[in-house]
């Protein structure tokens, strides 16, 4: 259904705690009061303390009636204590699984601060659980229980299927700073943790300390990787090919591609290595906003048929038609409708894209904005991709937050 715009001012929600940014004492004593009465601002620091304070939370916001919130509200929910992984002990290096082999779990990251974002959030979760588990993390047990009871209310998952941890985070995007999962020699799972920082005016150590707590609840060794880059900023065919965008030059100044290759080397086993453009004014300048790996011979790519950034995408199109994976293989390469970008509250560059999408177990959700573009895009997919079920995910305020499907969600392959 057509919802959204395409004018280039708009006035969208902002899935994002501008108000926790550093700024002089004066101006937050100001602004912090008049946030937290318009917005669910600290709702996550400070979350209702009871049943009948969470119960109205999820009444004021339309979430859920309060009168049949309460009795759904008490189930005891996993937490993961604050533990130290075992490290990686083995010699070889790890190899990163393609997206569309086997899947064990995908982890979400639950948006308690954003009410308007549980309809993605819970979209996102009922498309992947008939094909693989859902982790939901929450900061705590009553958030669990809130969204348990909104996804049973809504009564289109089967509850079995999620799983929810206690995982604190600062934020949504756990794309970005979730665990990246290999397999060693072995088939046995290792998480890589790589640098996460990308913000220095931003709180971000929960995020950072994100992937560690969970590697060391799950049991799954850690190796170091001494690198500033983020999950949303690397695909792999789990066949010796990896892809990222300029994006690393930018957060590991002085990096050469020579010894990009080598620090990637040093961990990931792997031939070849594909470095991509990096678009402008879109603030992540990772490689899953440009390029969506379908499969090991198969790239989509946003057209190049927008103002801004239509070289940078006719550049990255000629790459891919020019090169091959590590077999040697050449690409076949699908073109996806971009839609324009548009600036939010006249501030915020949003660049929507359709390659931000997710491969789990057979299926794919692409994200959708609500805009004539949509069906097109899908109809790429399905050419691309016939053998996968094709789900649209309506990601049109999660867009306004700098992603969508692929940047909310994180994958973890099956052991083999």
């Amino acid at each position: 259904m057509k919802r959204a715009s395409n004018a280039f001012l708009q006035f969208n929600y902002v899935p994002y705690p501008l108000w926790r940014r550093q700024m002089p004492g004066w101006l937050k004593a100001i602004t912090h009061p008049i946030i937290n009465r318009t917005l669910a601002a600290d709702a996550d620091l400070n979350p209702p303390e009871t049943l009948e304070a969470m119960a109205a939370y999820l009444a004021q916001w339309g979430l859920v009636d309060k009168n049949a919130a309460i009795d759904g509200l008490s189930t005891s929910i996993e937490t993961v204590n604050p533990l130290d992984p075992a490290p990686y002990t083995g010699n070889g290096t790890i190899r990163l699984p393609a997206q569309w082999e086997q899947l064990e779990t995908v982890l979400l990251t639950w948006p308690s601060l954003y009410p308007p974002l549980w309809e993605q959030h819970a979209q996102m979760a009922e498309a992947i659980a008939p094909v693989a588990r859902v982790t939901i993390c929450v900061r705590s047990a009553l958030w669990a229980n809130a969204a348990r009871l909104f996804l049973e209310k809504r009564g289109k998952i089967a509850l079995d299927q999620i799983r929810f941890l206690v995982l604190p985070t600062d934020d949504i995007w756990v794309r970005d700073y979730g665990p990246i999962v290999g397999l060693d020699a072995n088939g046995e799972q290792v998480c890589i943790k790589a640098i996460f920082d990308p913000l220095p005016n931003y709180p971000q150590e929960q995020d950072n300390a994100m992937a560690l707590r969970w590697a060391a609840h799950e049991e799954i060794p850690v190796r170091k990787l001494d690198l500033h880059i983020e999950g949303g900023n690397i695909w792999s065919d789990g066949a010796g090919t990896l892809i990222v965008s300029e994006q690393v030059y930018f957060s590991n100044p002085g990096l050469t591609y020579d010894a990009l290759t080598e620090k990637m080397r040093s961990v990931f086993d792997f031939q070849k290595l594909i470095v991509t453009p990096r678009l402008e004014r879109e603030e992540t300048g990772h490689v899953d906003l440009l390029v969506k790996l379908a499969d090991a011979q198969t790239v989509l790519i946003s057209q190049a048929n927008v103002l801004l950034n239509s070289g940078k995408l006719r550049a990255a199109i000629a790459l891919f038609r020019q090169s091959t994976n590590a077999a040697g293989q050449p690409y076949r390469v699908f073109e996806l409708p971009t839609p324009p970008l548009y600036l939010n509250w006249g501030l915020w560059p949003v660049w929507r894209s359709y390659t931000n999408a997710l491969t789990v177990n057979g299926r794919v959700l692409v994200p959708v904005f609500g805009v004539e573009t949509d069906e097109k895009a899908l109809a790429v997919y399905r050419e691309a991709l016939p053998a996968f079920e094709i789900i649209p995910i309506d990601c049109w305020i999660g867009a306004n937050g700098g992603g969508a499907v692929h940047c909310l969600t994180k994958e973890i392959p099956a052991a083999h």
